[in-house]
């Protein structure tokens, strides 16, 4: 068994308009094309460091970060923070850490932010693994809460929010619900939520994702299984990833198949480029 390869910490500041930002990641070198992960809301970079153990992707660079207003990543505007945001401190960090082509990895929010990152410069897409990133209006089955269950205070939102999904039927509910405070500013929910909702009602994102030229897996769990545009992308050319005993959250359901599929697709990738 190769030895782990230690992921290395870095903080990095920046200005996003005109919103001053400071962006807590990892990263590691490497000889192959470079992976960068983006995480879902109310989640962080830590979801992806188990990257270290996946013996067919040690030569593979790294980078992971947190999203402003999540994690350790600092943001001086959280009202800022929207999803297009979030696209263009992407394009900044991606910029600095100098990485042009790579695969790309994001779940929900993350999802989201690769997707339109890839819309805008698609040549730069190695592979792209889509873990239930918003691609349709259903999918905002967490973000639309900002209206149906709408608060004037953030941070009560946010425990309402939590509570809500802790008792819902669905696998890694609580534990993703145990950890939200910790995890995410409340005072950057609404803007988030609000900018996933109308880019999923308006963004013509199923759309977008199927004209991306870049190999495509969207990854959803089993209760997550009658999604209703599973068909369409898959006659799309999308290749389908169901992760068994699993809904919203693999990485915390199921990590070995989430893991398996990730490795599975970057090794064609690299292997038909």
């Amino acid at each position: 068994m190769s030895p782990v390869r230690k992921l290395e910490r870095f903080t990095l500041p920046l200005t996003v308009g005109a919103t001053r930002i400071e962006v807590s990641g990892f990263h590691r070198g490497g000889t192959g094309t470079p992976l960068v992960f983006l995480h879902g809301f109310g989640s962080t970079k830590e979801d992806y460091a188990d990257v270290v153990q996946q013996e067919r992707l040690a030569d593979h660079p790294v980078l992971a970060y947190d999203a402003p207003g999540c994690g350790a990543s600092t943001c001086a505007d959280l009202d800022a923070v929207s999803v297009p945001f979030l696209v263009s401190v992407a394009e900044q960090v991606l910029k600095v850490r100098q990485i042009e082509r790579f695969h790309a990895v994001g779940h929900s929010m993350g999802g989201l932010t690769a997707l339109l990152l890839a819309d805008g410069e698609p040549g730069r897409i190695a592979s792209f693994t889509n873990i239930e990133g918003n691609v349709a209006p259903e999918d905002c089955f967490l973000s639309r809460q900002i209206a149906t269950h709408s608060h004037d205070d953030p941070d009560e939102f946010l425990a309402r929010f939590a509570e809500r999904v802790a008792g819902s039927r669905f696998y890694g509910g609580a534990l993703y619900a145990s950890s939200l405070p910790h995890k995410v500013r409340a005072a950057a929910v609404r803007t988030i939520f609000e900018s996933m909702v109308d880019l999923s009602d308006h963004g013509k994102l199923l759309d977008r994702f199927l004209g991306l030229p870049a190999p495509k897996t969207f990854m959803y769990g089993e209760q997550n299984n009658a999604l209703s545009y599973l068909p369409a992308l898959a006659e799309g050319g999308v290749e389908l990833a169901e992760i068994e005993h699993c809904a919203h959250f693999p990485m915390y359901s199921n990590p070995t198949q989430m893991w398996a599929h990730i490795t599975d697709l970057v090794s064609r990738a690299d292997a038909d480029s």
